[in-house]
């Protein structure tokens, strides 16, 4: 039977932990959906497997793209559902972990297909960003995708300027496009029963607590290097890869804007925000999910899980 386990939740809420223990347990892979653990030179400040973790089980689609590219949800849904195949093929189990729900909406429910964007809309949308701030750019798409601004949050400016892209470029809104939905890659297997979706969901003082304490472990581990490395590459500040969690902020260390500790405190202010906005999308797009208190051990979220999946199969 081609079985597949969905692993949602926000940051530092333990998914991580999870899926390797789900993975020793049923013989599995693990493929990642978090949109900043696709680009190469950032194992640290964005939390990637150890080479450890990565020699134990099986890991995909981590580090496998350059800092300078951008990656879209259909664009990883596409590679996300090749690695699945192959790891059936194999006689393994497949467990897609990671906190960007668009993308494991995507890969489930689907996504329109929206025309190639035009290069120089795509550009000219990224530096009107960067001069003027994402919440502006969040009042110019409300005036154009009311529908599309409603479900964004302002500071989420990756996202802003690619519905602005869509209308800019082809004349029709992005929640018109979606209008035309083209099913999921996983939406037989999902109706069949055979996808497990779990969502973590960590009380937030310990949720906070964890992004607060992973930040000094990054920092312990080498972060600043990491962050040192990528400036020196000299890459517009819009790309993905150049607002990751930490990184403005470490950035404006290294340039000598601010002090160790004044942008140490800003960078879990910002972690803590972004959780929080996780939760909140999570509890409002993923209803159908189970959901799952995160105090609980991986030795016993691995079981619960488990059980998640035979109870759906007898269903």
């Amino acid at each position: 039977m081609k079985q597949v386990f969905l692993i949602a939740g926000p940051t530092a809420s333990g998914k991580s932990a999870l899926s390797l223990q789900l993975a020793k347990d049923i013989n599995g892979i693990i493929i990642n959906a978090d949109s900043m653990q696709v680009y190469d030179g950032l194992r640290i400040v964005t939390a990637c497997p150890s080479e450890d973790d990565e020699k134990r089980v099986p890991h995909r689609l981590y580090r496998f793209l350059d800092a300078q590219e951008t990656c879209s949800a259909a664009f990883w849904a596409e590679r996300a559902m090749a690695e699945i195949e192959r790891a059936w093929a194999k006689g393994l189990t497949p467990i897609v972990v990671g906190g960007t729900g668009m993308y494991l909406k995507v890969l489930v429910n689907g996504i329109a297909h929206i025309p190639e964007i035009d290069e120089t809309v795509r550009e000219l949308v990224r530096h009107e960003c960067t001069e003027k701030g994402s919440e502006y750019m969040h009042q110019l798409l409300a005036e154009h995708d009311p529908v599309t601004a409603e479900r964004l949050f302002p500071g989420d400016s990756q996202r802003i300027c690619r519905a602005l892209e869509v209308f800019r470029s082809t004349g029709k809104s992005l929640s018109e496009w979606h209008k035309n939905n083209v099913p999921g890659l996983l939406s037989a297997a999902n109706e069949a029963g055979h996808v497990a979706k779990v969502v973590l969901s960590p009380d937030r003082k310990t949720l906070y607590e964890n992004c607060d304490k992973r930040f000094d472990i990054m920092l312990r581990a080498g972060a600043l290097d990491e962050v040192r490395e990528l400036m020196q590459r000299n890459l517009p500040k819009s790309l993905p890869a150049m607002r990751a969690l930490g990184v403005p902020q470490l950035m404006d260390y290294l340039n000598g804007i601010n002090s160790l500790d004044v942008v140490t405190e800003e960078a879990k202010m910002q972690t803590r925000r972004f959780a929080k906005r996780q939760l909140t999308w999570f509890r409002n797009q993923f209803f159908d999910w189970f959901c799952i208190d995160a105090q609980f051990s991986e030795r016993n979220l691995s079981d619960i899980v488990i059980k998640i999946h035979k109870k759906l199969l007898t269903e």
